[in-house]
């Protein structure tokens, strides 16, 4: 690829006017970072003939997994070349583009205190022992009739468009990001006895369904929470209730 327009970003509104920019004479936007970075370039693409593709670069990379982009710069340089795409759904969390994961609750909390450290595996692995002996369950409140039975306390509550937060942490093995779906996907606080029963099927994509873990798959819904701190892909955010999930359908094109 000959001289190839790049922005080495210093800030969300830098990215945004790059893109803006050069959005005509530019086909395919390649974002290079975590799923933060890669869900900030994918809201300017959204709905839009551009093509995203990704160099993952980031502590988890769940949606570079997702979407099946790795680390060896031969294999995207061929895709590059080849320029075959398709389109995969996205959602919004009261209007807030969302890629891969999202959610409150343990998780929200386990960002925001993860962002104070120099990340890593090990670090969030620390921080999310510490928040869990101390996390406070949250009370969700749906609108609807129909989920009214699913009001209560949990552990947290998370909106998965693909099967995994990442580092291969399955929290909705059966996810789909081309189905017009989310999973959502509501956990109780549990004991610590079942803890490492929790993360081994988290981890061998085996978590279903029981006491402790129920999946609402749903295309829209609306809810209150007794929180603000969610996080959006990874990123910490503050999110007033009440909460409308909604899925855009096939919203954004991915190169393949």
């Amino acid at each position: 690829m000959e001289n190839p327009l790049y922005y080495i970003s210093e800030s969300i509104q830098g990215t945004d006017d790059f893109i803006e920019e050069h959005f005509n004479e530019i086909e395919i936007f390649v974002a290079i970072g975590g799923d933060g970075t890669i869900s900030t370039v994918a809201r300017k693409l959204i709905n839009t003939p551009k093509i995203l593709a990704i160099f993952p670069a980031g502590s988890g990379n769940g949606f570079s997994n997702e979407t099946q982009f790795s680390k060896n710069l031969d294999e995207l340089l061929d895709k590059l070349k080849a320029r075959k795409s398709r389109k995969i759904d996205t959602f919004t969390v009261n209007e807030r583009l969302s890629i891969n994961v999202s959610g409150t609750g343990f998780d929200g909390k386990v960002v925001k205190e993860f962002e104070k450290t120099d990340r890593g595996f090990k670090n969030y692995i620390k921080v999310s022992l510490k928040t869990f002996f101390n996390y406070k369950p949250i009370k969700v409140k749906f609108v609807d009739e129909a989920y009214q039975q699913y009001n209560g306390r949990y552990l947290m509550l998370n909106i998965a468009n693909t099967r995994q937060f990442g580092n291969n942490a399955y929290i909705a093995p059966h996810a789909s990001k081309s189905d017009g779906l989310v999973d959502m996907v509501l956990v109780k606080k549990f004991p610590l006895t079942y803890s490492a029963l929790f993360a081994y099927r988290m981890f061998t994509k085996k978590l279903k369904d029981d006491d402790y873990v129920t999946y609402l798959p749903v295309s829209e819904i609306e809810f209150s929470v007794n929180t603000k701190n969610w996080h959006l892909d990874g990123e910490f955010n503050k999110i007033k209730s009440p909460i409308h999930i909604k899925v855009l359908p096939a919203s954004l094109t991915i190169l393949i």
